[in-house]
């Protein structure tokens, strides 16, 4: 899925929710909250206190994302990589993973590319690139760590 860098805790939670497998109408009876109470706690309506990052964790472990994570890494500067799982990690796993690599590399320089098309480097372009870039590094640096699960003594 391609996303833009998130910007703000609360574009992170709105990821989130729209990911989430029935939206916010399915989100909200997993947290054991109505609609209207989700609502406020989410978009911290009427003064109410924001989801926590528990039940923020509960909602991305279910739909496989993590939107918040990526969000706080980014926000200092580094990237989020998630360790692999070592009983699903085989050879076909590996192959996978480099194969999205190398996919995000090519979204990297074919960012580049575009934006030193008319020789100036914007703003704009800077996010994307360092964005397209962060999700590069993490990509690569969760396939050497899979690498070296599946074939450690």
């Amino acid at each position: 899925m391609k996303r833009s860098t998130l910007e703000t805790r609360r574009q992170a939670v709105s990821a989130i929710i729209c990911d989430y497998p029935g939206g916010r109408d399915c989100a909200a009876p997993r947290l054991g909250l109505n609609l209207k109470q989700f609502d406020n706690h989410a978009y911290q309506n009427a003064g109410s206190r924001p989801l926590s990052d528990e039940q923020l964790h509960l909602l991305e472990q279910e739909a496989g994302t993590h939107h918040l994570p990526d969000y706080l890494c980014a926000l200092y500067g580094g990237v989020f990589v998630p360790l692999a799982d070592p009983e699903s990690l085989d050879n076909l796993d590996l192959y996978s993973r480099a194969l999205d690599v190398s996919a995000k590399r090519g979204m990297v320089d074919s960012i580049i590319e575009m934006a030193l098309k008319d020789g100036v480097i914007s703003s704009i372009e800077i996010r994307q690139i360092l964005s397209a870039h962060r999700a590069y590094v993490a990509a690569r640096h969760e396939e050497v760590a899979a690498v070296i699960i599946l074939h450690q003594e």
